[in-house]
């Protein structure tokens, strides 16, 4: 975490039924070579690219998420917000704001990982014909 301080993490029931059957031999749930310290930001992204064939980064599930949220949801901001261990704005908000939203947010990441699993059909390819084919 770059603000060095605790974040609870509510995990969907799928996350939990995945974590379970890992060969738990480290803590980290993404470690490194050596299983006592953590994969480093940088392996990991070689790992996306590697596994997904694509340049995808860590930063864009943040940001599919963030999206997801906010635009196919009735979740309020600062529950998506927490959900990303962002700061609160404003020393004022961030004085009376004590709570972090656990339960609001562990409904959320249910819903993300409903989200995640669905099963969608590809979209039948079309060709639309533009101008007059002259």
């Amino acid at each position: 975490m770059k603000a060095e301080a605790d974040h609870r993490v509510p995990l969907s029931d799928r996350a939990v039924e995945i974590l379970k059957k890992l060969d738990r031999k480290t803590k980290f749930v993404f470690s490194g070579v050596n299983p006592n310290k953590k994969l480093p930001h940088e392996d990991m992204l070689e790992v996306l690219k590697a596994d997904l064939g694509r340049p995808f980064t860590v930063h864009g599930f943040r940001s599919s998420f963030k999206d997801w949220a906010s635009e196919q949801t009735g979740y309020a901001n600062e529950v998506s917000e927490m959900a990303l261990a962002h700061k609160i704005p404003g020393k004022v908000e961030g004085a009376y704001r004590r709570g972090d939203l656990f339960d609001k947010r562990r409904r959320l990441m249910a819903d993300w990982a409903t989200y995640c699993e669905r099963k969608t059909d590809p979209m039948p390819a079309t060709v639309t014909r533009i101008g007059s084919g002259r």
